[in-house]
């Protein structure tokens, strides 16, 4: 299993959640994050006048999946999310050894 974990713009969420549920692709955390990457933040102009935003707001998203899913999942994200522009994002791939449905106690796979 994988945890594939998202950093993407507020404004890809929609699109990424129809393009999952489109596939089967149940589940997903989502979390509001700050951050820089590169670029070390983004201009932005208010009334009149130009500043630095120095943390960029947006989403992380977490998808844990089988590994026979990982690259049709990471394809979905970057349709979905993909702008072109500069701080579009990063997907990291994490392995994962087990997880637990604490409601049934069930184990591995079945408890995705």
């Amino acid at each position: 299993m994988k945890m594939i974990v998202a950093i993407i713009r507020p404004i890809g969420i929609n699109p990424l959640k129809e393009a999952l549920c489109a596939a089967n692709i149940k589940g997903m955390t989502i979390s509001e994050v700050r951050g820089f990457g590169r670029q070390l933040g983004k201009k932005e102009i208010f009334r009149g006048v130009e500043y630095l935003v120095e943390y960029v707001p947006n989403l992380q998203v977490e998808i844990l999946v089988k590994d026979s899913d990982v690259e049709r999942v990471v394809d979905l994200i970057l349709k979905a999310t993909k702008t072109g522009e500069t701080g579009d994002g990063k997907i990291f791939i994490h392995p994962v050894d087990d997880v637990v449905r604490i409601r049934t106690g069930e184990r591995g796979e079945g408890a995705i």
